[in-house]
């Protein structure tokens, strides 16, 4: 049954990422959107779900220290990858750079949302489904967020589909893999925490700040407002 449950995963974050490059021209919006998402996935998915494993055993501190862990390493990894200089003088190898870490990260979220599937499913039948749930309801924007990342800094269609692809398969490599061995919730809720700061990092120091240039900043802010909205009522709806 997880097995049927990640072919549907492979299947949401695809057709995320295809209405992404089929409506390139609006990347702007798309981008504020894809912003709200990433927050609102963070916020309302990976911090509630980071918690409620890892305080099985650790403290709700080490949980904080967790995400601002992964807030940091995606800092020095992004200044380190693409130092941030006047869009003039910044060449295209640094912002590929960026655009492949921010899809790679993005990608194994993807792999540890089915590795959590395939954990849950051990648990039993109704917890798997409940996670599988909340998993395909974000999906679709994950495959958005996977080729806003590309596209954004300098990728072409090729490399974003080929990004897409990747991060298509993760939900399902990570459900197999849960077939071979297993890891501790609490252990997990730490990677989990980790994730969380790595998405706070992408949405607000990256996503935001690349759907305002050069566009007017009302309709972008709505599309971000709108992605958390959106993110929060189908997360809500979906657990």
């Amino acid at each position: 049954m997880a097995l049927i449950v990640s072919l549907a995963t492979i299947v949401s974050t695809f057709l995320g990422g295809l209405f992404a490059i089929r409506f390139k021209d609006r990347l702007h919006l798309i981008l504020g959107f894809s912003a709200g998402a990433v927050i609102g996935v963070a916020f309302f998915d990976l911090l509630p779900e980071s918690i409620d494993l890892a305080t099985q055993t650790y403290d709700i501190k080490l949980v904080t220290v967790f995400i601002t862990i992964g807030f940091v390493i995606f800092m020095f990894l992004d200044r380190f990858f693409s130092i941030h200089i006047h869009e003039k003088e910044e060449g295209c190898e640094n912002k590929s750079h960026r655009g492949r870490l921010g899809a790679a990260a993005l990608s194994i979220h993807s792999f540890l949302d089915g590795f959590g599937i395939g954990l849950a499913f051990k648990v039993s039948s109704a917890i798997g489904w409940i996670v599988a749930a909340a998993v395909l309801a974000h999906d679709f924007s994950d495959g958005i967020n996977t080729v806003n990342m590309i596209l954004k800094n300098k990728g072409g269609r090729s490399q974003a589909f080929r990004w897409l692809i990747i991060d298509a398969l993760a939900p399902a490599l990570g459900v197999i893999s849960t077939l071979f061995f297993t890891i501790p919730e609490a252990t997990l809720g730490l990677i989990l925490a980790i994730f969380t700061g790595l998405f706070f990092y992408i949405g607000a120091s990256d996503l935001i700040p690349e759907s305002y240039h050069h566009h007017p900043t009302i309709w972008t802010t709505l599309m971000t407002i709108f992605g958390i909205g959106l993110l929060f009522i189908i997360i809500h709806f979906a657990v």
